[in-house]
């Protein structure tokens, strides 16, 4: 497992369109999951001890952006031969389990992890309203094991402030998490 941390945000980039599989066995576009006053795009996978220590947290922040009009989707672009835990059946499994309050989607070909130029697990894309990112940055101070319960919501703060001036923190601190396993 090779640790990676995500480059700093290129403010105002477009978001790249894509369809995908869900776990809900839907297809998925850029379109379809946007939310009123943005979309948070992260890439995460099911093995990776980063995503494990903060998946808790992962759920209970997109909850709360949802209602203050920021969707989430999850993209899982890990080569699943790889790893076992990563297959679309897992996938399906943990989303369940988990009771996941967004789309979990599998990119198959790693067209659209490539296209964003996501780096690791979790990378977390931050858009506005007009799909103009303004967040990459980490969820809060957790690595592989989880932060202290009150430690500062990098993340929640960052798309809770798009939401209500469609800008980001100009400051931003890098998400560190598994590298993404390329085919």
């Amino acid at each position: 497992m090779v640790s990676t941390e995500t480059p700093v945000c290129n403010f105002n980039t477009p978001a790249i369109n894509f369809v995908l599989k869900g776990t809900d066995n839907q297809w998925h576009s850029l379109e379809s999951c946007k939310g009123k006053k943005g979309l948070l795009i992260m890439f995460i996978c099911n093995h990776c001890p980063y995503v494990k220590a903060i998946i808790d947290r992962i759920i209970r922040d997109t909850q709360a952006l949802k209602k203050i009009g920021i969707n989430t989707v999850a993209i899982m672009s890990n080569n699943p031969d790889e790893y076992e835990a990563d297959s679309f059946e897992n996938m399906q499994k943990i989303s369940a389990e988990m009771h996941f309050p967004f789309p979990y989607l599998i990119d198959e070909t790693q067209a659209v992890a490539k296209a964003y130029g996501a780096v690791c697990t979790p990378d977390f894309f931050g858009y506005n309203a007009n799909l103009e990112l303004q967040y990459r940055g980490r969820l809060d101070a957790s690595r592989k094991e989880s932060a202290a319960i009150d430690v500062k919501r990098d993340l929640f703060d960052a798309m809770t402030q798009i939401a209500k001036t469609s800008k980001g923190p100009l400051v931003q601190i890098p998400s560190m998490g598994c590298s993404i396993k390329w085919h």
